[in-house]
């Protein structure tokens, strides 16, 4: 088997071939015929029909190929296969699609009940009374728009099959015929894919060849940050490639191109949460009315992860006197929507603590003071029906956040600023445009619905082998091949093995399936198995002789019984985090420019500091481009071509000073901290914008000509 330690694009073998992705056209319709030029010798047209298993990836209602069901523009309909890639890319230009067009869906506000994939109602007291009562009623639709992953390398994968070759086609042969479907002799198959859920590649391709499982070894290979866009589009990427590699019987590499990877794969997904809050006469929030709106795009992925964590995210982390949740996920064309550093839980966020903030500002009160006085406290939940096991953290870290960015003082003179604009007409000369945030939230370790489609699998195994080498086997390879840096701490520390001495294996014919490597699985219940090994290892290794394996294995705890639905016990014990954001808008150029970001984080036991320092400010960085400048969307069921030329990223030069702490924390649990930015710093971000334009903003990306628009209302409007 390969070195896995390397990129998809430099993997080359012998006899390999490439593949390149026919893609629909249209965005909704009914598939009528691909037209195909004459193809050169061992040249093929790989179509649905050529499948000899399901057409479906393992879990998911996502075709492998168009059968004759267009769902949305670029969805595959066939795989070209060939030795030359110039050639095919001609080929390619040369197939035409036919497709009797219907009209598309765009919008998950407007749609048809047929177009409701997933379903939430969620109702404690009675919110509708509460708001006839209230003394304030605040009224807002909060929009989070689609992000990119933004990996260093596109999605691709390499097949390679032990199989007897299809007999030779004839010259004049076009596509591959129906009298290969069904056809065996695949003795083994081996895929190289760079994938944080290595089974679900294996599950997949063997129930698309029709396979036993046995006969698929699916090996990760190099994979640096992803934000979750690896883990379950490789799987759809390697069914193509072990498709052609089967019927040819060569080996078979595809590999997306840059931007037909940042057009055509998941993204993100959009939300839009309407809230409607019935205030007491103290200021609290007596109670909330809140409509989620989610697009999840053309088939269904994850779709009840991602509505449940929107929906507890919605409600934030502080005291709702009584509260009604509806929440819908729509399907709609464009391609399927899903996973980004969490699942849902920063959207929600975002509407919440923005919210929080609107309340704070109407009652013209501090919004870290507002946060202190209604936050979780101890022996309140996250929800009636999540029940925490310690107590929330959230007075010790807004304190501490806010001495770290001097928050109390700096609010108090921008609220000052803020209050003389108000008295005359505005102008940039003389009042500079300042501005500070806060924000607060958590992450739990683990998916809500850990039993529904094997997320819930944890499973570890370790050798101390007779020359002292340590191999840690297990699927979950969240960010390459590397040793994560906590394993080679307790390594250390628990046996006395250097980092030098220690293995990783992932490929499925050796390491157990842990389950999909995301929501901190890996840094919370797949490490305390590694510490359960360890530890076993340490109490056998003066008694039995070298070596010695131990395997240990786990599920997911099952804590709560909702409407008939059974979820794990995933925030038992969150992450907690606190963001601090203070900016000052450039009375030139309106941008405004970011003074610094403070993080207060208590993410339970740290075991190298440094490392998760890094992760958090990455994390932070990438959270902030969300919040600000990367600007995209579909126009007519497509990304176009202008947005991944213009697709802006933070750079290096331009990242503002970010300052990261841990509170202290006598617990043993290690916490997930690494989505923490992405539900902490956008909605700071937008708070401090919004103290210096004084206005409320209610979405993100949040940009210039938003900034630039409110300006100009308010430097027309003439002072009362």
């Amino acid at each position: 088997m390969r070195d896995p330690g390397e990129f998809i694009t430099d993997m080359s073998v012998s006899g390999m071939l490439n593949a390149l992705t026919i893609r629909s056209p249209v965005a909704r319709g009914l598939l009528k015929e691909i037209k195909c030029p004459k193809l050169p010798k061992a040249y093929r047209l790989i179509k649905a029909e050529n499948i000899p298993g399901k057409n479906t990836l393992s879990n998911f209602s996502v075709p492998v190929l168009a059968e004759n069901k267009l769902s949305y523009i670029g969805q595959p309909v066939a795989i070209l296969v060939g030795s030359e890639r110039s050639v095919l890319e001609d080929l390619a230009s040369k197939i035409e699609i036919k497709a009797e067009e219907e009209k598309p869906s765009f919008s998950c506000r407007t749609y048809e009940s047929e177009n409701e994939i997933v379903k939430r109602e969620i109702l404690s007291g009675d919110p509708q009374k509460a708001l006839g009562e209230g003394e304030v009623i605040l009224s807002c639709t909060y929009t989070t728009e689609i992000q990119e992953h933004w990996y260093s390398e596109p999605h691709g994968a390499l097949a390679l099959a032990l199989v007897s070759p299809l007999p030779a086609t004839p010259a004049a042969a076009t596509e591959a015929t129906p009298s290969d479907k069904g056809k065996k002799g695949i003795a083994a198959l081996t895929i190289y894919t760079a994938t944080q859920w290595p089974y679900h590649v294996k599950l997949s391709v063997s129930g698309v060849l029709g396979l036993d499982l046995q006969t698929v070894t699916v090996a990760p290979t190099l994979m640096t940050p992803h934000l979750d866009g690896k883990i379950w589009y490789p799987s759809l990427v390697s069914c193509h490639a072990a498709l052609a590699a089967w019927i040819t019987g060569n080996p078979v590499k595809i590999m997306l191109e840059r931007e037909e990877d940042f057009i055509f794969s998941p993204k993100r997904n959009k939300a839009e949460i309407d809230m409607c809050s019935a205030l007491n006469k103290d200021g609290s929030i007596g109670s909330s009315v809140i409509q989620v709106q989610l697009d999840l795009g053309a088939h269904a992925v994850f779709e009840n992860e991602i509505i449940d964590q929107t929906c507890l995210g919605s409600l934030g982390n502080c005291n709702h006197d009584a509260y009604k949740i509806d929440a819908s996920g729509i399907q709609t064309n464009i391609p399927p929507q899903g996973p980004f550093a969490g699942f849902g839980l920063a959207q929600g966020f975002f509407a919440a603590e923005r919210h929080f903030s609107h309340i704070a500002d109407t009652i013209g009160q501090d919004p870290a003071e507002w946060r202190k006085n209604n936050c979780l406290k101890k022996n309140q939940n996250l929800a009636p029906w999540f029940a925490l096991k310690d107590t929330p953290p959230l007075l010790k870290l807004i304190d501490a956040v806010a001495f770290m960015g001097d928050y109390y003082r700096k609010w108090a003179c921008y609220e000052l600023l803020r209050k003389r604009r108000r008295g005359e007409k505005w102008e940039t000369e003389g009042i500079p445009l300042r501005g500070i945030g806060i924000s607060t939230a958590y992450q739990g370790n683990g998916f809500l619905n850990s039993g529904e489609i094997g997320t819930g699998n944890f499973s570890v195994e370790v050798t101390l082998e007779k020359n002292g080498y340590l191999e840690i086997k297990t699927s979950i390879i969240s960010s390459g091949t590397k040793i994560p840096f906590t394993w080679q701490h307790l390594a250390q520390e628990i046996l006395g093995v250097p980092p030098s001495k220690i293995r990783l294996t992932g490929n499925t014919m050796d390491a157990p399936d842990a389950g999909p490597g995301t929501l901190s699985r890996d840094i919370s219940s797949v490490t305390r198995l590694i510490e359960k090994c360890f530890s076993a290892i340490r109490n056998q290794r003066f008694r039995d002789p070298l070596p010695i394996t131990v395997k240990r294995s786990d599920r997911s705890g099952k804590a709560q019984v909702i409407e008939k639905k059974t979820y794990s016990d995933a925030f038992a014990y969150p992450g907690w985090g606190a963001a601090v954001v203070e900016i000052e808008i450039d009375p030139v150029s309106f941008n405004p420019v970011i003074k610094g970001i403070w993080l207060a984080v208590d993410g339970g036991k740290i075991l190298n500091e440094r490392r998760a320092r890094f992760t958090l400010k990455t994390g932070v960085i990438q959270a902030l481009g969300w919040a600000c400048r990367e600007h995209l969307s579909y126009q007519e069921g497509k990304i176009p071509n202008v947005c991944y030329r213009d697709y802006d990223i933070p750079a290096p030069e331009e990242i503002p000073p970010i300052t990261v702490d841990f509170i202290w924390s006598s617990t043993t649990i290690h916490k997930g901290i690494g989505d923490l930015p992405f539900c902490c710093v956008p909605a700071a971000y937008v708070q401090a914008v919004s103290q210096a334009m004084d206005h409320h903003f209610e979405k993100i990306p949040l940009g210039v000509k938003d900034i630039w628009d409110i300006w100009m209302k308010k430097h027309t409007e003439v002072p009362k």
